[in-house]
């Protein structure tokens, strides 16, 4: 399976609404609360390039933006590619 990370807060609803979505989807993730774990923070910072807002999410360490980002990927058809691809 595909290694998803959302880097979220508690406070999000925004966060809330992207795992509820790849619940919907059937996809497992990793959720890594920023507000409670400075190394996860320090690493969605990184890999992110410094985004300052959440959610965040990586598909197998490679970043692919927010709930923005997220949903045009799945609407042009490309995240079950992604998806697919990093399974292999």
């Amino acid at each position: 399976m595909a290694e998803v990370t959302i880097y979220s807060t508690g406070t999000c609803p925004i966060c809330d609404k992207t795992k509820t979505l790849f619940t919907k989807w059937g996809l497992a993730y990793n959720e890594v609360r920023v507000d409670q774990d400075s190394a996860g923070l320090k690493e969605m910072l990184r890999i992110s390039n410094h985004a300052r807002t959440v959610p965040q999410i990586a598909i197998q360490g490679k970043w692919i933006g927010g709930f923005t980002e997220l949903t045009e990927l799945h609407m042009d058809g490309e995240l079950d590619a992604l998806i697919a691809a990093a399974k292999a």
